[in-house]
């Protein structure tokens, strides 16, 4: 079905609706609570709402899963960021004696936006995305996927898309929670590796010998990089991209180059020339001239916004929140899937509430009028009956089974734990 158009000026109208009957705040409560891992974890969660014209709420918190679903069915929120759990309840911040407010724990967090890459991308500019250029976020999820899973043993990693022009990580393994900020800002700082900001030229610079982890990321790369850079972004085309491309190799090599490309136009070939004479120069002076990979590595890389990582107390977009310019919704991304991620076919609020008033098909029809003992019970069932009939049922699927998973892991941890203490 083609997607609702979305108007903006309908979001008031659509999100009394989207919260009272789509919403997948059972799944939500179950995440943040963690088993209720230890007493208050979920109490003490700051959640931020943004509402209609800016007026920003923070530091509010709940005591139960109906609290939270009261307040942001009558307030309605533009956009929801989850913080840290925190030492006292945040709503009560202000009665703790100074000081004694302390953010404890919280996710590892990666936030992960096109607009920095807009020096190395010629299809968009600033919040726009196209399918071009949206490769440049699949490879920033292969690869830091990659490594939070095999170079820090990471197994709880939520991929979520933002709903306009990025994506966000959420690791949420009980030792990346508990992370100090210095442990935080080492993560943040190994995965960073473009440095430097606008005036800077060269924003990659290799060394000897190629670190293990730069080499698992130029794997990568190189399996996007001709479709995506050579072929998508025509980085070696026109005269202005590829003085760019040259500005990053020796001079000598370059005055060489542009002779060559006098003649040779092939963008592929003409890399072909450049991958071959930083393989010569790497043969005849021995160490330092991988700029073939540097410049591939700065097209190409992940551009962290390590701010967001480092902080125990910075605030992120939560998943299921809705983009109030876009209409689409913060949902997971499959990874099963990754190269078939669409962020255009991403449900907006318009679309998932149009599908609510679709006639049901057979097998769905109505249940009777509930009795007042059932009715909490009576509300659950329905609110999954809508969602299920609508474009947001496969990324509540995909969330409940990251949740089904690390809810195995904990009981396999408890379980190893009493095993551990029969032993002595």
């Amino acid at each position: 079905m083609p997607a609702a158009e979305y108007d903006q000026a309908s979001l008031p109208d659509l999100l009394p609706l989207y919260y009272r009957r789509l919403f997948p705040f059972s799944q939500y409560y179950r995440w943040l609570n963690y088993g209720g891992v230890t007493k208050n974890y979920f109490q003490n969660r700051e959640f931020s709402f943004t509402l209609k014209d800016d007026i920003y709420l923070r530091y509010q918190s709940f005591s139960t899963q109906s609290e939270l679903e009261k307040e942001m069915q009558k307030i309605n929120p533009y956009k929801i960021d989850i913080g840290a759990v925190y030492s006292h309840r945040p709503n009560q911040h202000n009665t703790v004696k100074s000081g004694s407010f302390q953010a404890l724990e919280k996710e590892l967090v990666f936030d992960i936006d096109m607009t920095d890459y807009d020096d190395v991308r010629s299809c968009c500019s600033a919040a726009d995305i196209c399918p071009k250029c949206w490769t440049l976020m699949t490879i920033a999820i292969r690869i830091l996927d990659r490594a939070l899973r095999d170079d820090f043993g990471f197994h709880h990693r939520l991929w979520v898309y933002s709903g306009r022009r990025g994506v966000h990580c959420w690791v949420c393994d009980e030792t990346a929670r508990k992370l100090s900020v210095a442990a935080r800002s080492a993560v943040a700082e190994y995965l960073s590796l473009v440095k430097g900001g606008e005036e800077t030229v060269r924003k990659v610079t290799l060394t000897d010998p190629i670190h293990p982890f730069i080499r698992e990321s130029l794997t990568v790369v190189e399996r996007y990089f001709s479709p995506y850079a050579l072929l998508g972004q025509d980085i070696l085309g026109s005269k202005e991209a590829t003085d760019k491309v040259l500005g990053l190799v020796p001079e000598d090599v370059r005055k060489e180059l542009l002779v060559e490309f006098q003649t040779i136009k092939n963008p592929e070939k003409r890399w072909g020339r450049i991958e071959t004479m930083a393989k010569n120069k790497l043969t005849t002076v021995k160490k330092g001239h991988y700029f073939d990979k540097e410049i591939m590595l700065q097209y190409c890389y992940p551009r962290l916004d390590v701010n967001v990582s480092k902080g125990v107390n910075h605030l992120l977009k939560s998943p299921f929140s809705v983009h109030p310019k876009t209409g689409r919704i913060s949902v997971p991304i499959d990874l099963r899937e990754l190269d078939q991620f669409d962020p255009f076919d991403v449900p907006t609020i318009s679309l998932i509430c149009e599908e609510l008033d679709l006639p049901l098909v057979a097998g769905e029809e109505e249940e009777p009028e509930d009795t007042k003992e059932n009715e909490k019970e009576a509300g659950e069932r329905r609110k999954i009956r809508d969602y299920k009939r609508t474009s947001l049922a496969k990324y509540v699927k995909l969330f409940d089974q990251f949740l089904e998973e690390m809810a195995r892991s904990r009981k396999g941890e408890l379980l190893r734990k009493s095993d551990f203490q029969k032993d002595f």
